[in-house]
């Protein structure tokens, strides 16, 4: 609701109070050094100091919303679209004209376009896919060698969706240069985001090089599997042929602007998030191996033996609420941003028109006044009888309102199955240089995980 919208008849609007600032800052770089050293801890406390807190990122003050009922207030809310820190540091890979960055009509109409790919009936199409990769994950495997899970993670998440969405022969390649690219360029972009500094960023440096050089190379792949498409003359039922079919507002086809940008959306920050995701389900798996067991058991019991299937996701409930309780502690996507079109109440604050703002899901989605036993490992909390005692918007994983991430069914299935599909063949001990704290970017991702399969 803005300010503008009170209506007379409902009385005198109650004054709206300016959110506190948090204590901390310091000369030009206000509390973005603390977002730097330890930015999940420092969000994580944020709530102490209210439901809604100002902080000062270089010279600008941004809104941090602490509270899940106002967290899903804003997702809901046309008063706020997707932009600030985090979309201003991410537009230079994902551009301007994707679903992921587009307001309005604009993105509406795209997500119009990339739906049917989505929907619920959809999904199914894919089972075959998805069950192959799994299991060639697995069978790539073997007993007492090391894996490195994240370039394992980054190939299964990224040939997922290119062979479910783009229809294209992605070798094994690809994916590599993707999975390589992507670790610099976001970890780059998330220090774009809060040390604001943007002429240091145009220097020479080592760091700059790299991420301009994995920048080019992010946005080379794609122009590639573009061009093959166009060139092969196909057109299968897939997203790519959508895109290429689409049209704008007026009937036109839309531009290759827009077709790059949609490509990278589907590619990049979807294969990340997935990535990340799988790396801790492997972590979990490692660490909780009496969860392994219960999922290992389950398995077992609905296919009685034989191969997981995708037919059987559905049937397996444990296997789920191990993934659900993974990515309420270690969700990917960890930071959120969003800009005021105008003058706003939020929670009885006063929001200015313009104002970025700025929550954590995985603030939010640990918080003790939410969850009991917040910090511990819990799938059963997400038994019917049990999730209830959630507070509403404490655990959106794919967010909510118009802005809820499309994939979110097709994510599930594919982190279900690989889930069934690993604990059913392995059970997992760290090996030499593993290093399983969080590394914190723009999505949030073990430091490096290398684990040891040994047979069940």
């Amino acid at each position: 609701m803005t300010v503008e919208s009170v209506r007379p008849e409902a009385g005198p609007a109650p004054e709206l109070r300016e959110p506190p600032f948090a204590g901390g800052g310091i000369p030009l770089l206000g509390h973005g050094w603390k977002l730097v050293r330890d930015p999940l801890a420092y969000m994580a406390r944020l709530r102490d100091h209210g439901d809604v807190v100002r902080l000062r990122l270089g010279p600008k003050t941004v809104y941090a919303v602490t509270a899940p009922h106002l967290t899903g207030a804003l997702a809901l809310s046309p008063d706020y679209i997707i932009a600030g820190p985090l979309w201003e540091s991410l537009e230079g890979l994902l551009g301007e004209h994707g679903v992921a960055t587009a307001n309005g009509p604009v993105h509406r109409r795209q997500r119009r376009t990339i739906q049917p790919a989505f929907r619920l009936d959809a999904i199914p199409a894919y089972g075959p896919i998805m069950e192959e990769e799994a299991h060639a994950l697995t069978e790539r495997w073997r007993s007492g060698e090391t894996v490195d899970c994240s370039s394992e993670s980054f190939r299964t998440a990224v040939r997922i969706a290119a062979r479910c969405l783009l229809r294209g022969d992605f070798m094994d390649e690809r994916a590599e240069r993707l999975g390589v690219a992507l670790a610099t360029v976001f970890r780059g972009m998330y220090r774009r985001m809060v040390v604001p500094a943007g002429p240091l960023y145009r220097l020479p440096l080592p760091a700059n090089r790299a991420f301009n050089r994995a920048l080019a190379d992010l946005h080379l792949l794609v122009d590639e599997i573009v061009a093959e498409r166009r060139a092969s003359g196909q057109k299968p039922d897939d997203l790519l042929t959508a895109l290429l079919e689409a049209e704008d507002e007026n009937g036109e086809p839309i531009g290759e602007q827009e077709i790059h940008d949609q490509v990278v959306a589907i590619l990049t920050p979807g294969s990340e998030t997935v990535a990340s995701t799988i790396m801790w389900l492997l972590q979990v798996l490692t660490d909780h191996p009496e969860q392994a067991d219960k999922v290992c058991a389950e398995v077992e019991s609905v296919t009685g033996g034989r191969p997981v299937a995708f037919e059987d996701v559905r049937k397996l409930s444990h296997t789920n609420n191990v993934v659900v309780e993974a990515m309420r502690l270690r969700p990917a996507v960890w930071i959120l941003t969003r800009r005021a079109v105008r003058d706003t109440d939020l929670g009885g604050y006063r929001i200015p028109a313009g104002a970025d703002i700025v929550y954590s899901p995985y603030a939010i989605q640990r918080d003790a006044r939410s969850y009991a036993r917040n910090l511990e490992f819990d799938p059963d909390r997400w038994l019917p009888e049990r999730a209830e005692e959630v507070p509403k918007y404490a655990m959106s994983p794919f967010s909510v309102g118009n802005r809820k991430c499309p994939s979110d069914h097709f994510s599930m299935a594919q982190l279900t199955l690989i889930t069934a599909a690993v604990a059913s063949a392995y059970r997992f001990e760290h090996a030499e240089g593993s290093d399983g704290t969080t590394r914190v970017g723009i999505t949030l991702r073990p430091h490096r995980l290398r684990l040891r399969p040994l047979p069940r």
